[in-house]
């Protein structure tokens, strides 16, 4: 979406990469509390900020904890995460990223699912044509929703696609993806179950027999999920170590200058050349489905 603009502090593929992102103004925002979570089209049009682009391994995420929630990548362990090739998968098999200004409470039990959210903004997938870049800020046209439980916890994966996508008006709900691109949503499940496994964890679990739920229900979660922000950088609710920091939220406690928020970019390290990716990112693991 245009207005938004990406600047990279530290080197790629290394612990001290941080993304932060720009308004068309040029001022500093948080990519979980700015962006606003819709700014016009339809009842299922929702802006998505795009983490981890389509065939790429870094487990990119917005940091939760940081102040301005810059990109980063994800650290397991003292190492970097990157996520394994599971056969016949390479990588994200969709463009991978969260809607801003929603929150997974881990306080919340969900009635369907029978477990607490995942303390992070709700995950989107988009299956649209284009390979993103990280940092980047589209309209997706929300389909559909799987529901994973990872490590006993609701986390919402939203089914979107592009709205720039040439073939986004054939989108209206998750049959139609089933009808246009079928064994995606077939795929999407086994990348869920088995993406952990080389990391010597369980196959992952899922709510509704791993079951698709329509555009209406993703919508209906996306629309609590975002109450439970509201809740959450008003503080009339405990986050925790998440870190709240905004500049367009005006009621909230939270809300900062665009000179704290220039202060916290500069003290970042300047960006640099790309460390390498280690070779053993490009390995396929192979396991029997079950």
């Amino acid at each position: 979406m245009a207005g938004y603009s990406a600047e990279e502090r530290g080197a790629p593929h290394s612990a001290g990469y941080r993304l932060f992102l720009k308004d068309a103004a040029g001022r500093y925002v948080s990519p979980f509390h700015d962006i606003p979570l819709r700014d016009g089209g339809g009842e299922n049009v929702f802006n998505m900020v795009v983490e981890i682009p389509r065939w790429t391994n870094a487990k990119m995420e917005i940091a939760t904890k940081d102040p301005l929630n810059p990109i980063k990548q994800d650290v397991k362990k003292g190492k970097l995460r990157y996520v394994a090739n599971v056969f016949p998968h390479k990588g994200y098999i969709w463009n991978y990223g969260a809607l801003p200004q929603t929150w997974e409470d881990p306080g919340h039990k969900d009635e369907g699912t029978g477990c607490c959210g995942d303390n992070d903004p709700i995950d989107v997938c988009e299956i649209g044509s284009k390979v993103c870049s990280r940092g980047e800020v589209i309209k997706v046209k929300v389909l559909g929703t799987l529901a994973l439980i990872d490590e006993g916890e609701t986390d919402w994966k939203i089914i979107a696609i592009n709205v720039e996508d040439p073939e986004a008006g054939n989108y209206n709900d998750i049959h139609d993806v089933r009808r246009m691109k079928p064994g995606y949503l077939e795929a999407t499940v086994d990348w869920f179950r088995r993406y952990k496994v080389p990391d010597g964890k369980p196959e992952n679990q899922f709510a509704f027999n791993g079951e698709f739920k329509d555009k209406d229900f993703a919508v209906n979660v996306i629309k609590s999920t975002h109450e439970h922000w509201k809740a959450l950088i008003a503080k009339k609710t405990d986050g925790g170590e998440i870190n709240c920091t905004n500049l367009t939220v005006s009621d909230s406690p939270f809300c900062c200058s665009q000179e704290c928020a220039k202060a916290t970019v500069d003290a970042a390290p300047p960006c640099t050349a790309a460390n390498p990716i280690p070779p053993e990112v490009d390995k396929w693991f192979y396991y029997p489905k079950n």
